[in-house]
C-alpha cells in the first residue's frame, strides 16, 4: 500500500516527461476512448431500443445483443486487430484505435439497448391508451409519454455501460495505445506493484467520477414525478400536516361520564387559528 501512495504522490507521475505522458494526459485519453465508444453505441442502441420497445417487434434483437456480453473483450480485440489492421495499415494509430473502439462499442451496446427497450415496454398501458384517446399519433406517444417515463431505465443502462467501458478501456494499452491502462500493463511488465495498483486505483476513481456526473445529469433531466422524488416529498408533507390534538377532560358527571381524555389526529388545515375545530 505504501508503494501505491508513493507512486500517486510523485508529482512527476502527474505531469509526465517529454517521453512519457503524465496521469492527466493518460486520463484524458482514457476518457476520450470511453466517450467515443459510448457515443457510437448510443447512436446505434438508443433509437433501436425506442423503436423495438414502441412497436414490440423483433425483441429477439435484444437477446442477441445481450449475448455480446459473453464475448471475451481481449480475445475480441485481438481478432479485430488481425482482421482490421490490414485494411487500414499505414494510417498511424488508427490501426490500433479502430479495433479497440469496435470492441468497446460491442461492450456498451447490450446495456443501452436492453434498458432502453425495457424502459419503453414497462410504460403503463393505461398511459398509452389515454394518450391515444387524446388524439396523439404514434410518434407523439413515443416522445411525449413513453420516452419521459423510460428515462430512468435509459440512464441506468447508460451508467452501466459507462462503468463497463471505463473499466475495460485499459485494453487500449494492450495494443500500444495510451490511457490509464498503460500504468497497469507497464507496472505488470516491470513488476512495479505501486505503478500497477496505482493505475487500477485511478481507473476506479475515474469510473466513480463519471458515474457521479451521469447521476447528476439524470437528476436534472428526469422529471421528479417519474423518478419518484415528488411522491416521496408529498408523502412527507402530508405526514407533517397532521397534528395530534388532546381534547380537554370534561367535567365529572358530563356527557362523557368522567372518562379519560381522548386523542384525535386532525389535519392542521381543519383547525381554526385558535387551535379549535371550526364550529357547525
Amino acid at each position: 500500500m505504501n508503494d501505491v501512495l508513493l507512486w500517486l504522490n510523485d508529482p512527476q507521475n502527474w505531469t509526465g516527461t517529454r517521453v512519457t505522458p503524465g496521469i492527466v494526459a493518460q486520463a484524458t485519453a482514457h476518457l476520450a476512448y470511453t466517450a467515443v465508444a459510448l457515443s457510437i453505441a448510443g447512436v446505434i442502441a438508443f433509437p433501436l431500443g425506442l423503436v423495438l420497445g414502441h412497436t414490440g417487434r423483433a425483441s429477439w434483437l435484444v437477446s442477441v445483443a445481450n449475448g455480446l456480453r459473453a464475448l471475451p473483450t481481449v480475445g475480441l480485440l485481438i481478432l479485430l486487430y488481425v482482421m482490421v489492421s490490414p485494411l487500414i495499415s499505414g494510417r498511424g494509430d488508427a490501426v490500433y484505435l479502430v479495433p479497440t473502439e469496435i470492441a468497446l462499442v460491442l461492450l456498451a451496446l447490450p446495456a443501452i439497448l436492453a434498458n432502453t427497450y425495457a424502459g419503453v415496454r414497462n410504460v403503463s398501458p393505461d398511459a398509452r391508451d389515454a394518450a391515444r384517446g387524446m388524439g396523439m399519433t404514434g410518434r407523439q406517444v413515443l416522445f411525449r409519454v413513453e420516452l419521459p417515463n423510460a428515462l430512468p431505465l435509459v440512464f441506468s443502462g447508460l451508467r452501466s455501460a459507462a462503468l463497463q467501458v471505463i473499466a475495460t478501456a485499459t485494453i487500449a494499452a494492450y495494443v500500444g495505445l495510451g490511457g490509464l491502462g498503460r500504468y497497469v500493463y507497464d507496472g505488470l511488465a516491470s513488476r512495479d506493484f505501486g505503478q500497477m495498483a496505482g493505475g487500477a486505483v485511478l481507473v476506479a476513481a475515474l469510473a466513480l467520477l463519471v458515474d457521479l456526473a451521469l447521476s447528476l445529469l439524470q437528476r436534472a433531466t428526469v422529471s421528479r414525478g417519474v423518478s419518484g422524488r415528488f411522491s416521496r416529498r408529498s408523502t412527507r408533507d402530508s405526514r407533517s400536516a397532521a397534528v395530534t390534538v388532546v381534547r380537554p377532560e370534561p367535567p365529572r358527571g358530563g356527557p362523557d361520564g368522567g372518562r379519560s381524555p381522548r386523542q384525535a389526529t386532525t389535519p392542521a388545515a381543519a383547525l381554526t387559528p385558535s387551535g379549535d375545530h371550526p364550529s357547525g
